[in-house]
């Protein structure tokens, strides 16, 4: 009779443990945000059918009357499938590029062997990891002489993207910046000279002094490059920084918006008095909004000049106002690693909303 009693109480105990146990996992499990927005480029099949030797490539694409590109991606990046769906979805695109490049694509977290230019041996992460690369899509665009002549950091639009592959495949860099190759026909992009910035109420207004070699204890800087009549800018305001959590972040910086056409007068973090037409020029704004960052001592660290969505551009925000830059030197993981911590607080990620 005990001993049944005995099972019984045994047998109810591991039930209700079970039973728990099952509860709390499906309680952690709940709370864990969702992950969205993730996809993989579907990549054509014409892509160069390459041992990831870049001077044999090169050597190859030159005796082809064509250049080479040097395509970084990563699995589950929107930003790819974006390159490839909307911009090599116009024939225009498809058959300049066949005609004057030929491409190697490289996954940035790959670990195929890689031989640079000058016969050094990485893996393709570890080759982007020498490179620096922070964003995908990549593109670098060699030179027949195995130089890098023109490098797309990030998405961009179609029309932005044909204007760099006019540069290359025109061999412009051989007389020109592709800054000064793309400013007149930016100007031409952005209309009339009529109209108005985008205001918002985080931007310091004039006198734009800039400078940090004689300030301490500055907030880190982040200058917006845009122009009137801009739809990449109109994105920007109009979608992107209509989130909260982004403005939260942006208003911890000294932030400061600019035509980049205008003959406004600054001081830059260096101390120089220019005008914002001229820093822009000095600094290669080619593709608009530009956001570039300084830090306490006036040295850029870091730059969006492509085109973001929401997700990413809080993770740049926050990347250098929390200054993991100094020691995460990988943006990709740092984002992944600020994606998990979100989701640990039972919050949704989606990498490609606005």
């Amino acid at each position: 009779m005990f001993k049944r009693i005995a099972s019984l109480i045994i047998m109810f105990a591991t039930v209700f443990s079970l039973v728990f146990a099952t509860g709390a996992s499906a309680e952690k499990e709940k709370k864990e945000g969702g992950y969205f927005g993730a996809k993989t480029a579907t990549h054509p099949t014409w892509f160069k059918e390459s041992f990831l030797d870049l001077e044999e490539d090169i050597a190859d694409a030159t005796s082809n009357n064509k250049r080479l590109v040097a395509y970084f991606w990563q699995p589950g990046c929107p930003y790819c499938s974006q390159l490839w769906e909307d911009n090599f979805g116009q024939q225009k695109i498809v058959d300049d590029f066949r005609k004057n490049f030929e491409i190697v694509a490289l996954n940035m977290w790959g670990d195929r062997e890689v031989v640079s230019v000058g016969g050094n041996d990485y893996t393709e992460k570890s080759f982007a990891e020498a490179l620096g690369i922070k964003y995908t899509p990549t593109l670098l665009f060699f030179d027949e002489n195995k130089k890098v002549v023109h490098q797309i950091n990030g998405y961009i639009p179609p029309e932005d993207f044909q204007r760099s592959m006019n540069f290359v495949s025109g061999k412009h860099e051989k007389t020109q910046s592709f800054g000064a190759f793309s400013v007149q026909q930016m100007e031409a992009d952005a209309g009339s000279k009529e109209g108005k910035l985008h205001g918002e109420d985080f931007f310091t207004s004039a006198p734009y002094d800039l400078n940090r070699s004689e300030k301490e204890g500055e907030d880190y800087l982040a200058v917006f490059f845009e122009a009137k009549n801009c739809k990449n800018c109109d994105l920007l305001h109009e979608k992107t920084l209509q989130n909260e959590s982004a403005r939260n972040l942006i208003k911890q910086f000294n932030a400061v918006q600019f035509d980049r056409f205008s003959d406004t007068k600054i001081t830059t973090p260096a101390g120089k008095t220019i005008t914002a037409k001229n820093w822009a020029n000095d600094l290669g704004i080619s593709y608009l909004p530009a956001m570039v960052f300084f830090n306490q001592e006036g040295k850029e660290v870091m730059r969006i000049d492509a085109q973001m969505r929401t997700f990413h551009i809080q993770s740049v925000f926050d990347y250098v106002l929390t200054g993991a830059y100094k020691t995460e030197l990988n943006f990709q993981r740092y984002i992944s690693a600020r994606a998990d911590k979100i989701r640990e607080g039972g919050v949704d990620v989606d990498i490609f909303a606005y």
